[in-house]
């Protein structure tokens, strides 16, 4: 942090300070970004920093963190870089700074990119080190910071420079670590690899002696590296005390071993290594795992080390192995075993005549062992090529205990990965929930590691990939429900009564006590299960509260999931809770079990269902709800109970817990992933590789597909046919007709179709001639038939001019295969959406496309323009709970649509009576469907017919009269063609069922959110729901599994999966999921979008290059972060855009906030931050904008923390929310939760003056810098951001102008200056914030006192030298007013004064509403109205306000 704040006289410096001021001094000598004059480069610079900063410190983070924080990487350690000044020190602080980089998750091969010369020499000293003498130049604590970085290298293998260097670790010739009799037996395998060996042996012998020596160091890398851990291992003492280091150490190595075994590039040729080595038994017989502190998390790492260790793979080729594959494997070993034994141990003939199921398990194979001596144990395993060797006449230097486990660990029977998943519980208990190691709380630093599965770039097979996301769906649920039992059962608190039971002293909305259960139904159970196939009970409670609580209780719909708590207080009624304290010990907390709810049951107790009928009212306060409970977990209490005595546990439930629907859908996610698991679940093979991340990643586009497709119809995707040839630059275009006047859109063309596989050899004379054809398109215009003679029969169009990258998404998204589109903010990704859609619906009318997005609102609003498009709306559907939201006049919900039929049915009979009446038929053809379909044939195709035949033969003038004769016959075949589909519904009487029928027969575009489409997979594929397309929007803001699901919800036709097109749109350089749990965010890489590993892999995108959102010189801000994004014409040319923003000097402006009153930023809470200085500045800025005459709807406040979104909202209701002249902003939000949105001009404020924090996620960044469209004003601390190098692009432009605030008070808004001209009115520099408090303050009384003789009619304020009584009088009406338009703003006179601090309670303001300092204004301020007293010049307010009061929020809004 170079040029830190002038301390202030009063604020000690701490130590922190003054320790980071010998880094900060170094760096504005010799590296800083903004020193121009640098001294010279010195290598004792880096060794003393090493010593005294890094080593000192014992590796302290803070060290790290302020040294990679400011550059020292970038430009200075890499830049001067080279063999002749490598040092330990320089190695060890290279490491760490990129290990720094990993754990703030910032990109870290940057640097090493653009200057990769002494990478190689680099990473061999590295790798020399990591092999290096404990005792020796490395200690074990530097040498595990390098298998932390070997770690992030082997992670990183997407990088060119990294995996160049890698490769020769991980690759066939390792195995010159494997003893020979091991390495036979491998190559006798696969006679493949034999022929591959000798090529190596015969490279080898062409080698240099030297190159040889360095390329053998590399190869047996990784079995050197094992062997010095068994070393380190076998070094930790059973009982007396051991260094944390060892432990980190031996930590860090599981964790690098699991990482290779998990990723298939790494895994290939390592896993034979790795079984050739025993670590594993090493391991599990060393004294660390039976250490219970210190070995625990050692030991969890090991399961999961063991469990990849026998993954169900093939490892050289990569495919999964079936359940069958898996028990031949384990049969071939057993009974090799079993021949060796007979042919060479007389001792184990029992043990080679019996049957493979009798010999095992583990205790058979102890028993037939265990007496053998350690020699005889030792020639067993070597017969299997598991050891040397052993010489005659010498004994073994393995010990027995090593022996008999390695022989037993490898034959003994496995549990397979899938019976073990089927037997889990999938709702958390008390056990898992409150589990430190299991479930991290503390917010997770990421220093040390964990034992979480982690997302990556590949995954073994796709049952690994659902198997670990399952993991991690399932323990950040877990996290999410700690959080809510916590929260709702501490607001009933829970206390002992008198007669020992429990008396509830608090209420939650979330939360009810239990009045009644029982268990009222458990079905037998499945064959070859264990478990009952469901168990149901009721619960029963008493809802004696708000209406409008009460409803969302009696809302509870089918599947939700509630949670049964059992809690026995032992605190005396009054106890307070201590919410540091641990939770359970105060509550009581015994049990938590979950259920699902099956629905309310009615007075006769029958459960209500869910469906279009309105639900009965039911009398009283008391409900029961009819809920599922979960088989497995009922089975292990009941056994539990039956075997140990243990209580029951389903007596015991005294509150039942429910969660937001919107976070409560886990379970349903969870039993979809093991349902998927369960089943042979069938990927496309055109996408499978490219999901596990293999294989070429361009193999899904559409110009490798087989089956692409030539001709397409754009409908009205083009407005003319000037803007289809600007649409596909570098093409010929040849037009079917050559008269201009014909040449009008539709258009349909037909393309070049290259073969997917290509011609390998093309001939040279050939070439020229492929290339001309090949961007050769033919365009046809067409006619689209006449449609009817009514103006409602005319064909809505598309009225956007689309960009030709746009046309190239729109293209790719019509063709078969994976499209991927990056689309920036503001670029048109929706509308490109909504053409594809239209596009094919109208290309392949009998294909059916699937939507899903992450959030309701994006649903919303692509629904809004597809009804602007030429869609039958009886086609559209929308599925889940958001349809309430949907602001059109027509209801797309299930029931909707339904109703929407049967209305429709209604209005096309009538049209049938008319038209019978008209042709003199008589009966009642318009009776139902089905008598109108006979009308149609027998009547009115035979008149029709007749008709054809007449006209056959009256010449070419006839033609145009005869295509509105046809136009009208279509509009009435139409109306039959309709009847005939909506029949069904008069066969189908229940509602239920006609929605069903609709869902898969009728509906060809149907929508839903991710979540939806989770919850409801289960009853889509048992209905038969089938689908070929599908379009997700919002790609990069939707989890890996919630992306994946989707994909499967159809049962494959004959084996394969009938999805022809995959098209995902969205933005990865804008925020990912959110994920609560910072391990899991962090360490798990949970936060990673199925999208942008996509990207990272290298999969083809269509990045979308113009935006039409934001003034040119604001997308700046954030355009280098894409390829070439450019703007729309529009940007420069609309008045809007070239308009000055009145009363501002600049379109932009940084403005720093120095610290106010001595503080900077706080914490009254962990990690809820707060400014002050900068929440009073923005209140400020947006006061005196409305005061100019900006729309406050028109401006949006926003912040990167919650803390300070408080203090924000606190200080508008005491300044100006309830001041007609000012009002409130359109939003106080964070720049997360405004992602996806935009207003005319945004105020941000970046609260931190210690430490970047997590503004340092350039996404972040990216969303706050583009969501102005004309105006963005930055409060922050200059110098703490210009510092960051991630940020560097974006904060150079904005400290290149001025740092203070410039405003041109006497510019009235809008203003006629056009953006960038000198204003011809007088510029005011605003130094600091109360300056800018005060200049609003007085802007706001000049402004009262000039307009107050038409005050009287615009606020029926009285003068201000009207009597006191009548002032008070008038005061009064005007709250009476107030009070009645908004009751919840109404009390004005508590807003605070000019000086009135923020801490004054409201009761002092209102006794003293016109008290004002001399610091505020320099004369009395008269007394106008009440109205003056709320605009307040925030001048004294003690520097922690509100730290207590404003900024908590309300009990029931945190919830």
């Amino acid at each position: 942090m170079a040029a830190p704040a002038q301390p202030k006289k009063i604020v000690a410096p701490t130590v922190s300070q003054i320790n980071a001021e010998f880094v900060t001094q170094l760096a504005c000598k010799y590296w800083a970004p903004h020193i121009k004059k640098k001294s010279p480069f010195d290598i004792k610079v880096i060794e003393d920093i090493y010593e005294k900063e890094i080593v000192k410190s014992r590796f302290a983070i803070r060290k790290i963190m302020l040294l990679e924080f400011s550059q020292y990487l970038e430009n200075y350690l890499w830049m001067n870089y080279s063999p002749e000044v490598s040092s330990k020190a320089y190695l060890m602080s290279i490491c760490c700074m990129v290990n720094e980089k990993f754990r703030e998750n910032v990109p870290a091969w940057e640097t090493f990119k653009k200057k990769p010369d002494h990478f190689p020499f680099f990473f061999k000293c590295i790798l020399k080190a990591a092999l290096a003498e404990t005792d020796g130049e490395f200690s074990l604590h530097e040498q595990t910071v390098l298998l932390l970085f070997l770690d992030h290298c082997f992670n990183s293998l997407e990088v060119d420079l990294i995996r160049s260097q890698v490769q020769q670790l991980i690759s066939l010739p390792m195995w010159m670590g494997l003893q020979p009799a091991r390495l036979e037996l491998e190559l006798k395998k696969t006679p493949k690899l034999r022929k591959f060996w000798n090529l190596i042996k015969k490279n080898d012998e062409k080698m240099d002696p030297e190159a040889r020596e360095q390329s053998f160091q590399e190869r047996r890398f990784l079995s050197q590296l094992i062997q010095k851990f068994i070393s380190v291992l076998k070094s930790v003492p059973l009982s007396e005390p051991v260094t944390m280091d060892k432990v980190h150490y031996c930590e860090r190595f599981i964790e690098l071993m699991i990482d290779l075994e998990a990723l298939l590039p790494t895994r290939r040729w390592f896993n034979t290594i790795l079984d050739d080595s025993h670590l594993l038994v090493h391991c599990y017989l060393s004294n660390l795992v039976h250490r219970e502190e210190d070995g625990h998390l050692f030991s969890q790492l090991l399961d999961m080390l063991k469990f990849y260790t026998g993954f169900e793979i093939n490892d050289q080729t990569g495919n999964a192995l079936t359940e069958n594959e898996m028990t031949t494997i384990h049969y071939d070993r057993i009974t090799s075993l079993q021949r060796a034994a007979f042919a060479h141990f007389p001792e184990l003939y029992d043990f080679a005549l019996s049957n493979v199921a009798e010999v095992d398990t583990r205790e058979s194979l102890v028993k037939f062992f265990g007496p053998l001596s350690s020699n005889t144990l030792h020639q067993v395993a070597s017969y299997l090529c598991l050891l040397p060797i052993l010489p005659k006449n010498e004994d073994t230097t393995f010990d027995k205990e090593f022996l008999l486990e390695l022989l037993v660990s490898r034959h003994e029977r496995r549990i397979s990965q899938i019976q073990q998943l089927n037997q889990m519980p999938l709702y958390p208990t008390e056990k898992i929930i409150w589990d430190e190691n299991i479930v991290p709380t503390e917010y997770y630093s990421g220093e040390g590691c964990l034992a979480l599965p982690k997302l990556n770039l590949q995954f073994l097979t796709l049952h690994d990939y659902l198997l670990r996301n399952f993991n991690l769906f399932r323990l950040e649920s877990t996290y999410e429900i700690r959080q809510d039992i916590e929260d709702s059962v501490s607001r009933m608190k829970p206390w002992q009564s008198e007669y020992g039971g429990v008396v509830f002293g608090g209420w939650a909305r979330m939360a009810q006590p239990i009045v009644a259960f029982t268990v009222v139904e458990v079905a037998k159970p499945n064959i070859g299960e264990n478990w009952p196939t469901r168990v149901r009970a009721d619960v029963t409670i008493n809802l004696n509260v708000r209406d409008h609580i009460k409803d969302e209780w009696e809302g509870l719909r089918k599947h939700d999931v509630c949670f049964l708590v059992t809690v026995r207080p032992t605190k005396p009624y009054g106890t307070k809770f201590d919410r540091r304290r641990p939770f359970i010990e105060q509550i009581g907390l015994v049990y938590v079990r979950g259920c699902e709810i099956q629905g309310m049951l009615d007075d006769k107790g029958r459960v209500i269902e869910d469906g279009p009928e309105p639900r009965p009212n039911l009398r009283g306060e008391s409900r029961t709800f009819r809920v599922f409970l979960d088989p497995n977990q009922y089975q292990q209490d009941m056994t539990n109970t039956i075997q140990n005595g243990a209580e029951d546990v389903y007596e015991t439930f005294n509150i039942i817990m429910r969660r937001k629907p919107k976070e409560n859908n886990f379970k349903a996610v969870l039993e979809t992933i093991r349902n998927l698991m369960n089943t042979d679940c069938v990927v496309p093979d055109w996408l499978h590789d490219i999901i596990l991340g293999y294989g070429d990643p361009s193999s899904a586009h559409y110009s490798k597909m087989p089956n692409q497709i030539a001709t397409l119809d754009f409908n009205d995707t083009f407005l003319s046919i000037e803007h289809l040839k600007t649409s596909f630059p570098g093409h010929n275009v040849k037009v079917t007709v050559d008269d201009p006047a014909l040449q009008i859109p539709p258009f349909r063309i037909t393309f070049p179709v290259r073969s997917g596989k290509g011609k390998k050899r093309k001939d040279v004379d050939g070439e020229d001639e492929d290339t001309e054809e090949a961007k050769t398109l033919i365009v046809e215009p067409h006619v689209i038939p006449n449609r009817g003679p009514y103006p409602y029969n005319q064909p809505k169009r598309n009225t956007i001019q689309f960009t030709h990258t746009q046309i190239e998404a729109i293209r790719a998204g019509m063709q078969p295969g994976l499209t991927m589109v990056v689309g920036p903010p503001g670029t048109g990704k929706t509308d490109v959406a909504v053409q594809i859609i239209s596009n094919i619906y109208h290309n392949f009318p009998e294909q059916r496309t699937l939507i899903v997005t992450h959030s309701n609102q994006a649903l919303n609003q692509l629904f809004e323009k597809i009804m602007a498009l030429d869609i039958d709306e009886r086609h559209l559907l929308r599925l889940g709970h958001g349809e309430e939201e949907l602001e059109t006049e027509k209801d797309f919900s299930r029931y909707g649509r339904v109703n929407y039929v049967l209305a429709r049915r209604i209005e096309l009979l009538e049209e049938v009576k008319r038209l019978q009446k008209s042709l003199g038929v008589p009966g009642d053809a318009s009776y139902t469907c089905e008598t109108a379909g006979y009308f149609f044939l027998y009547q009115v195709m035979s008149r029709w017919e007749e008709y054809i035949s007449k006209v056959k033969n009256k010449g070419r003038t006839y033609e145009e009269d005869m295509e509105i004769a046809e136009g009208c016959f279509r509009h009435i075949k139409k109306i039959f063609t309709q009847l005939e589909e909506f029949r069904a519904s008069e066969l189908l009487r229940s509602g239920l069922d006609r929605s069903k029928y609709l869902l898969v027969k009728e509906a060809k575009i149907i929508a839903m959110t991710c979540t939806h489409a989770a919850l409801k997979r289960h009853d889509l594929v048992k209905l038969g729901f089938k689908y070929d397309n599908i379009l997700m929007e919002e790609a990069a803001q939707i989890l890996e599994i919630e992306t994946f699901i989707p994909l499967l919800l159809q049962n494959p036709q004959d084996g394969f999966s009938r999805l022809k097109r995959w098209i995902m749109i969205g933005d990865h350089h804008q925020l990912p999921p959110v994920i609560k749990n910072m391990a899991f965010q962090k360490y798990s890489n949970m936060e990673q979008s199925l999208f942008t590993r996509f990207v990272r892999v290298g999969v083809p995108t269509v990045d979308l290059d113009a935006q039409g959102r934001a003034r040119a010189s604001l997308c700046n801000l954030y355009n280098w972060r894409y390829k070439n994004l450019g703007n729309l014409p529009h940007v420069q040319l609309l008045p809007e855009f070239s308009t000055a923003n009145a009363g501002l000097l600049y379109d932009f402006q940084l403005i720093n906030v120095e610290d106010f009153q001595g503080v900077g930023e706080s914490e009254p809470n962990p990690y809820f931050y707060q400014n002050l200085g900068e929440a009073e500045y923005v209140v400020a800025l947006f006061m005196y904008m409305c005061l100019l005459g900006y729309p406050a709807d028109k401006i949006s406040i926003l912040t990167t923390y919650n803390g300070q979104k408080h203090l924000i909202r606190d200080i508008i209701n005491r300044r100006c929310g309830s001041n007609p002249l000012i009002g409130r902003p359109n939003k106080v939000t964070t720049v997360d939760r405004f992602q996806g949105q935009q207003n005319d001009y945004i105020l941000l404020s970046l609260v931190r003056t210690r430490a970047v924090g997590h503004l340092r996620d350039v996404r972040r960044l990216v969303v706050a810098m583009s969501r102005a469209r004309l105006g963005l004003y930055i409060f922050a601390r200059v110098s703490l951001f210009q510092n960051c190098f991630e940020l560097t692009p974006a904060f150079s432009q904005l400290t290149a102008r001025p740092l203070h605030l410039h405003i041109i008070p006497t510019e009235p808004f809008p203003t006629s200056r056009k953006n960038g001209e000198r204003p011809s009115h007088e510029v005011q520099i605003i130094k600091n914030m109360p300056q800018m408090a005060n200049f609003v303050y007085n802007m706001y009384m000049h402004l009262i006192q000039t307009t107050h003789h038409y005050h009287q009619t615009l606020l029926q304020l009285p003068p201000a030298m009207v009597e006191e009584g009548e002032e008070v009088q008038s005061q009064e009406t005007e709250l009476e007013t107030e009070e009645e338009a908004n009751p919840a703003q109404a009390d004005l006179s508590s807003l605070t004064d000019a000086t009135s601090s923020q801490e004054s309670s409201a009761s002092q303001t209102e006794s003293t509403p016109n008290q004002t300092g001399a610091s505020s204004s320099p004369e009395a301020i008269p007394t106008t109205s009440d109205i003056t007293a709320t605009v307040a010049g925030p001048v004294t307010v003690p520097a922690e306000a509100n730290a207590s009061q404003a900024v908590t929020p309300a009990p029931e809004e945190t919830k």
